[in-house]
């Protein structure tokens, strides 16, 4: 623990040299696009060709019986389906056995030696598909989670010292990602379900994130203290504290992709096999949302080569505000730079569904800009949100429209 400390502090000490202006930066755009591999350009026109959809077990009987994941795998595949993103990290439960954290109740009662994540994973690659596990709720926890009351230690505060998060009816907290503990019980989270299912790589979202206003529990304060010498501003938005804070989940990036591509030497120099996945694809929100709401710098991982391709929500209403969040800078450098881009489209959740001649146009501006597309959810498809235009109908639409957008 001492040792990991001292690592995090040398870590943070370089984070605070590179917010200042000290020290090493990461490599500038020109050079990353001048220094583009084949490979990036391979995974770029797959992501342009890519289709995909957002998975999860809530509200959604989906993950508890093999015969729906079969079901569901052979329709989405038979409506033009390339890619797959079920939800494995929720509530702070997970959908096997794991030495990380407790497996989701109601999988535990329906059919505890049943792996779902698997079972997908096998019964989409048969078919072509890609599989990539989403890690939903990042850094996210139940205020009542057994780990919560073990390690209140772990958890960040507000400069009043609350902690609470409502979200879908839970009370929940964040776990601090400066945390040496707290990161290696994320990155063991992640790469037990690579060794273990033979996935295509995995997704960080929105919540793998740092809320701008959260930071001033003990752990933080004293980190930062040994950093900079100074107490945390009282302000929460000041310019210098935020990006020591966005570092910190830099640094937890960094380790992340260290630690896949260590598994993947590893599984390689035994010749048990052809490795394990490095791929680490991210769901953000807009960009300015995200680098001053949630301290996420997804450009800045974008250019520092630490994640593989972008997901980018936009559930805007209209066609046209969805038409103009496609041009946020951000995401339109991110394609200068030749980063893979995905456009995450809402289909429906909740109350709102989307009809399948507005999700046409939004898909087809997508598609003009090169990029791909990923639906949120399943169950919006024409599933339990299907609205009023019916999943029958809405399952004919789907695959009408993929084939047309499809690339030859």
């Amino acid at each position: 623990m001492a040792t990991a400390v001292r690592r995090l502090l040398a870590a943070t000490l370089s984070a605070a040299a590179l917010a200042t202006g000290f020290g090493p930066a990461l490599a500038p755009a020109p050079a990353a696009a001048q220094g583009r591999s084949a490979d990036r350009e391979q995974a770029r026109s797959r992501a342009a060709s890519r289709i995909g959809v957002w998975l999860t077990n809530s509200p959604s009987p989906l993950y508890y019986q093999p015969a729906r994941i079969d079901q569901a795998v052979n329709e989405l595949a038979a409506a033009g389906f390339t890619t797959l993103y079920p939800n494995v990290w929720s509530r702070g439960t997970t959908f096997h056995r794991s030495r990380w954290a407790p497996m989701e109740p109601a999988l535990e009662k329906a059919n505890p030696n049943f792996d779902p994540i698997c079972h997908m994973t096998r019964a989409a690659q048969r078919r072509g598909m890609e599989v990539f596990p989403w890690f939903e709720y990042g850094l996210m926890e139940p205020a009542s989670a057994e780990v919560v009351k073990r390690k209140p230690e772990w958890v960040l505060q507000r400069r009043d010292g609350s902690t609470a998060y409502p979200m879908h009816g839970t009370t929940m907290v964040w776990l601090n990602p400066a945390h040496p503990e707290v990161r290696e019980r994320f990155i063991g989270l992640i790469t037990e379900i690579v060794q273990r299912c033979g996935v295509d790589g995995i997704q960080l979202d929105d919540h793998f994130a740092w809320p701008v206003e959260l930071g001033y529990d003990p752990f933080t304060r004293q980190l930062y203290r040994q950093a900079t010498g100074q107490e945390p501003p009282a302000n929460h938005n000041d310019r210098f504290w935020m990006r020591w804070r966005r570092q910190q989940l830099t640094e937890l990036l960094r380790e992340l992709r260290a630690a896949l591509r260590d598994l993947d030497e590893q599984a390689r120099r035994s010749g048990k096999g052809t490795g394990h996945p490095t791929w680490i694809s991210l769901s953000p929100g807009p960009f300015r949302f995200a680098y001053n709401r949630w301290l996420q710098d997804w450009e800045l991982w974008t250019v520092g080569s630490l994640v593989d391709d972008l997901v980018v929500q936009n559930y805007a209403y209209s066609v046209q505000g969805f038409a103009n969040d496609l041009n946020q800078p951000a995401l339109v450098k991110a394609g200068e730079w030749g980063m893979p881009v995905e456009i995450g489209i809402l289909a429906g959740f909740g109350g709102r569904t989307t009809d399948m001649t507005t999700l046409a146009e939004k898909v087809r501006l997508t598609k003009k800009r090169g990029h791909g597309v990923i639906y949120f959810y399943w169950e919006g498809l024409w599933g339990e949100h299907a609205g009023r235009e019916g999943p029958a109908l809405r399952q004919r639409a789907f695959r009408d429209l993929h084939r047309s957008v499809q690339r030859p």
